[in-house]
């Protein structure tokens, strides 16, 4: 997993519609690691697609997924996981070293009933090696990152206990006039 970090190849993209990619997804989680779970969705109808990698997409989305699941745990009785679409059409961000205005609208969040992200951790959650987990690798979220980054977007982290949600916010896709 590590040698994807040094990989520096451009990213072959194409409009993808994030609901077929979130669908898939619930579906790979509810057959497996994620079936003693209720997974919701909040969707926007009216999302336009994102530019992006529809393998790679799914990787970030399993993996939040996954997380959700195993910081629930198997033993509680109402776990749930909520995936959600909205477009924020005021979002933009500075990024360096330009300084050049970014808009991203696509908003698409996984959100979970666990009992939240350790206070200590949050500054840390994206770094490679970082983990709670026994078995944990920590590349997961640092994995995460680096491909909705690589995209154009970000993810971020805001949780307390019983409500954790992790917001990916991608540009959207506009066709060339």
């Amino acid at each position: 997993r590590m040698e994807f970090f040094s990989d520096s190849r451009p990213i072959a993209r194409d409009p993808v519609n994030i609901h077929a990619v979130l669908d898939h997804v619930k579906r790979l989680a509810t057959s497996g690691f994620a079936r003693h779970l209720k997974i919701s969705e909040v969707y926007d109808p009216s999302l336009p697609p994102v530019l992006a990698n529809r393998d790679q997409l799914i990787q970030v989305f399993l993996n939040l997924v996954k997380n959700a699941a195993e910081a629930i745990g198997e033993q509680a009785t109402d776990g749930e996981i909520e995936l959600s679409t909205a477009f924020r059409p005021g979002v933009r961000l500075s990024v360096a070293p330009s300084s050049e205005r970014v808009s991203l609208p696509l908003e698409f969040c996984v959100r979970d009933n666990g009992p939240g992200v350790p206070a200590d951790l949050q500054p840390h959650l994206f770094d490679p090696f970082v983990t709670t987990k026994t078995q944990g690798s920590g590349l997961g979220l640092a994995l995460v990152a680096k491909i909705v980054g690589d995209h154009g977007g970000i993810v971020e982290c805001e949780s307390a206990h019983r409500r954790t949600t992790f917001r990916v916010m991608m540009p959207m896709f506009t066709p060339a006039k």
